[in-house]
């Protein structure tokens, strides 16, 4: 199945061992020399409208996809890593 960005985007990211719904695709990480996709990215949420910052961010790598449904992306939640992503400090070295 050839997938799209737009259409992962529209998916539910569900944690198969769990069954806690983590969110949904926000964004892909590639690597650019052998252009292959190397994990999918799902931004915390905000935390009080964005006062308090944001929630940690999830990085799901491609081999914990298990599988890619019509509504729903199934993956193995003992193989993800949260971080707070290079965004937040890329944004804080605006203010500095």
């Amino acid at each position: 199945m050839i997938c799209s960005l737009e259409e992962l985007r529209t998916k539910e990211v569900i944690d198969v061992k769990t069954g806690e719904r983590l969110g949904m695709i926000d964004d892909l990480r590639l690597n650019t020399e052998t252009s292959e996709v190397t994990a999918l990215l799902i931004y915390g949420g905000y935390r009080f409208f964005g006062i308090l910052g944001r929630e940690r961010d999830t990085e799901i790598p491609c081999s914990a996809v298990k599988v890619i449904g019509s509504d729903t992306v199934l993956v193995d939640g003992s193989l993800l890593t949260y971080s707070t992503n290079g965004r937040r400090k890329f944004f804080k070295s605006l203010f500095d």
